[in-house]
Formats: C-alpha cells, sequence, structure tokens
C-alpha cells in the first residue's frame, strides 16, 4: 500500500515539535537591588523630597513590572531593606530578600546571585538597575539573547560611563564592577559589551531630572507616569 501523500508533511510537523533543546533560549533570573526610599537618588530632591521618594518607589515597580513581562526571564529577586517597598514588590510578583551588605552593592549583588542559583540552579543569572522606568520587556530580552554564553555581558548606560545591567552564564563568573566608571571597569575584567542600537531603554536609567525628562520621552510605565503627573521638569 503507498503511503498518503500527507504523511511527509505530518512527520516533519511532529519533528519540528521536538526541536534541539540547544535551540531553546536560555532562561534567566534578574537581580533587583533597591535602596530604601528614604536615602535614594539624592540628585532628585529638586523635585521635592516626597516626590524623589514616590519615583524611586515607582522606577523600581516599573522595571520590576517590564523584567516579569520578558519572556526570557523566570524570576526575579528584589534585593532591599525597606519593609514597604519590600512588600510591595512581592506583590507585583518578585521573590524578595534584604541586602546582606548594605554599603556594598557588588558583596550584596554577590550574595544575592548566589541566593538565586541556590533556588533556581543552573539558570543564567543578571543584575539589573532598578531605575529603568521606560524598560520595555522585548529590549530586555533582545539584550539577554545577545550575551556571550562563556563569560560576562554588560550593558553601558546611556552616558556610556556606567553600567544598567551585568550578565553571567553562572553565579561562578559572576563578578560584578558597580560603581563610578563601571563600564570601563567590567572592560577590564574581559566582560563583553552588549552594544546593541535597539535596547534603549534598557540604557536609559534616571538619576537627574533631566534623565527623567529623557525617560518620559521614551514612555515610562504607569507607576512612574502617575507620579509625575504635575511635576514640571
Amino acid at each position: 500500500m503507498s503511503m498518503p501523500h500527507w504523511m511527509p508533511r505530518v512527520w516533519l510537523l511532529a519533528r519540528s515539535s521536538v526541536m534541539p533543546s540547544s535551540l531553546t533560549p536560555p532562561r534567566y533570573g534578574l537581580v533587583l537591588p533597591v535602596k530604601p526610599p528614604a536615602v535614594a537618588k539624592s540628585r532628585l530632591l529638586d523635585l521635592g523630597d516626597q516626590a524623589r521618594r514616590d519615583l524611586v518607589v515607582a522606577f523600581a515597580a516599573d522595571t520590576l513590572t517590564a523584567a516579569l513581562e520578558c519572556p526570557v526571564v523566570d524570576v526575579v529577586l528584589v534585593v532591599t531593606d525597606d519593609f514597604a517597598l519590600a512588600g510591595g514588590m512581592s506583590t507585583l510578583g518578585a521573590e524578595v530578600i534584604p541586602d546582606g551588605t548594605a554599603d556594598d552593592l557588588n558583596g550584596s549583588l554577590v550574595q544575592a546571585v548566589a541566593e538565586l542559583d541556590r533556588r533556581r540552579p543552573g539558570t543564567r543569572v543578571a543584575a539589573l538597575c532598578a531605575d529603568l522606568p521606560a524598560l520595555r520587556p522585548a529590549e530586555l530580552a533582545r539584550a539577554l539573547a545577545a550575551a556571550d554564553e562563556h563569560r560576562q555581558s554588560f550593558v553601558a548606560d546611556t552616558q556610556g560611563v556606567g553600567t544598567t545591567m551585568l550578565v553571567a552564564p553562572s553565579s561562578e563568573v559572576f563578578l560584578p564592577q558597580f560603581g563610578s566608571g563601571s563600564r570601563a571597569a567590567h572592560l577590564s575584567e574581559g566582560a563583553y559589551e552588549i552594544d546593541l542600537p535597539d535596547i534603549t531603554t534598557v540604557r536609559r536609567d534616571v538619576d537627574t531630572p533631566a534623565d527623567l525628562a529623557e525617560a518620559m520621552l521614551l514612555g515610562v510605565g504607569a507607576r512612574t507616569s502617575m507620579v509625575t503627573t504635575g511635576i514640571r521638569l
């Protein structure tokens, strides 16, 4: 009996449904450090102290929301010592831990990534700044997809001086150098710079009112939009 003409196509469809796992995009866990609103973002103080505090929370919430909507992100671990902020981030879907070394961002990130690895062994890791209110999930996914498989990778900020995201294939090779001149520091450590033209919202961190104005032109998240209503920049 001859084989029906549709059999080869069915076989090909079945074959395509079990593609090799190597073609599956890697999954990520993100660490999101957030300073307590009482002390964060001092350069926004000209907008008023309450506005500054509200913006810190709004930036973190909008960054978290976008990260959780990114198709290759499985978990976001927020690191903060602020009890109220921790509760809000947890409500939005984050896992939350206290800051282990409050005066050492890089030390805190190393501890947080180790905890992330304990909770989700084998997951690729990334540290993401919590002041990216215009962040788009698709742009975050593009940046993560461009990361090197074998070494650290990073995204520089808009000014090309700092770092907004550091990615590592595992916790063992995660060696953050955040701080003044972190782009140069990460390059000196041999990290690969993710320099794509279409990840603007991953670069646009906010430290000053001028930064906030630029982020708003890109389109900020719902919480930042609400807080900035009525603020003159």
